[in-house]
């Protein structure tokens, strides 16, 4: 009976996307729709999307209809998300308030925007190239923890198409804003006036889509994440936050006794607990849900635990082989420890692992090893770096010292070469592969 309830709001709703697809005015679809709008929770709504996917309807095609969803939801779930019982530093509280600055200069943009084509005054060109300045940082912060820090806990309990189709509304604005920006800082050649209606196009979209994308974040996005994530992934996402950095604010200390945890060490599991606190309509949806929760495991036996991640000995040895540089280190005894086996530029043979590095070198450059060895060791220096043409091709040698918490392990050599990439102009975005 619930499986065909919820059935039943899928099946209205993809009624109800097909139709706005097709071009129906959004007005007479809101009027017609309005009971199923209402009876659908805001946390159902991503995962009726997460169906939509499952059953052949592509990311792209949600995420065109993205917008007119918004709007159309917009009655139903004014309100669902309560800011108040959060407390201030902590991530979702935080996202929130960024929000709030969000929607301030996106709504200056668009009253911008119309003073403009009232107007056309270059010094609102001006202001409103500053107000698009600042926006494209929301990218950068605010959408990027979000992609890199919130989506893998929602993905690694199996939900794909929440993040597939915001992250591809947030590359959707970032792309608008990128243009805009070129129109408020180029010259196009085209005449002032068809210039100017090109701008005010332009930012108005940009506005209404970064305002749609707030509320769609704090009335459907935030609430999901409130009830799935753990304190303890809250505190490991507010430790890696400084990382990526915030949009117009600095977040108030926020401190939390429970253990950090990572998308990998989640039980994906929703548990009874879980179970009761989430509303009525989403606890019957998860009972006939068959969700594939991603049970990779990424701590294997025999794994060396690094400062980032988890890697054995046969990956440590084929990644350094892969590089394309030469890296040879040497250790605070200033005795040859290590070198990759990848393509190298100078020689190496097994013969010297143990060697005093300066018995590896010509006599006349060993006072140049002395006294970069020197100045490392005492804290003097971290970087040295040459460049040599050999045969045609540019070498790049650059020397870095090592150090754990201040304490001097010894020097790395880096050698590549740098002949290609010194000829390298423009950009390549794409793989070029035939």
């Amino acid at each position: 009976m619930l499986n065909s309830i919820m059935e039943d709001k899928k099946e209205l709703l993809k009624s109800l996307l097909r139709q706005i697809h097709e071009g129906r005015d959004v007005s007479e679809l809101k009027e017609q729709f309005k009971d199923v709008l209402a009876s659908i929770s805001p946390l159902e709504i991503p995962l009726i999307e997460q169906e939509l996917v499952k059953e052949g309807i592509s990311t792209r095609e949600i995420a065109k209809m993205c917008d007119i969803h918004v709007e159309l939801f917009r009655e139903s779930v004014e309100g669902a998300f309560s800011v108040e019982d959060i407390p201030e530093g902590h991530p979702l509280h935080t996202l929130f308030m960024e929000n709030r600055e969000i929607v301030k200069d996106a709504e200056m943009l668009a009253l911008l925007a119309n003073t403009l084509e009232r107007e056309m005054k270059g010094e609102i060109l001006e202001e409103m190239e500053s107000v698009v300045a600042e926006l494209i940082k929301v990218g950068h912060t605010h959408y990027n923890r979000e992609e890199m820090l919130i989506f893998p806990y929602i993905e690694r309990r199996g939900i794909t198409a929440i993040p597939n189709v915001l992250w591809f509304k947030h590359d959707e604005i970032r792309a608008a804003l990128r243009v805009l920006h070129r129109l408020l800082t180029t010259d196009t050649g085209e005449r002032w006036e068809e210039h100017i209606k090109r701008v005010v196009e332009k930012a108005r979209e940009v506005s209404s889509a970064m305002l749609d994308m707030v509320f769609r974040e704090n009335n459907i996005f935030y609430p999901t994440l409130k009830v799935l994530l753990s304190e303890g992934e809250w505190r490991a996402i507010r430790e890696q936050e400084e990382i990526i950095g915030y949009y117009k604010l600095k977040p108030a200390e926020w401190k939390s006794d429970a253990k950090p945890v990572h998308p990998y060490e989640i039980d994906t599991t929703i548990t009874a607990e879980q179970l009761i606190s989430l509303p009525e309509e989403v606890q019957n949806l998860l009972k006939g849900q068959l969700l594939k929760p991603d049970s990779y495991e990424v701590v294997r036996e025999d794994d060396l635990r690094l400062d980032e991640g988890y890697l054995s000995q046969r990956e440590i040895n084929a990644i350094f082989k892969a590089l394309p540089f030469d890296i040879t280190f040497v250790d605070s005894n200033d005795r040859v420890r290590f070198f990759s086996g990848s393509d190298r530029i100078f020689a190496r043979t097994p013969s010297v692992i143990g060697r005093r590095v300066h018995l590896c070198h010509p006599p006349r450059s060993v006072h140049i090893v002395d006294k970069i060895l020197k100045a490392f060791r005492n804290g003097e220096r971290d970087f040295a770096e040459f460049w040599i043409n050999m045969g045609g091709r540019i070498i790049h040698i650059r020397y870095f010292a090592v150090r754990d918490e201040g304490e001097y392990l010894g020097t790395v050599e880096v050698v590549q070469d740098v002949t290609e990439i010194k000829r390298l102009e423009g950009e390549k975005r794409l793989l070029g592969w035939k």
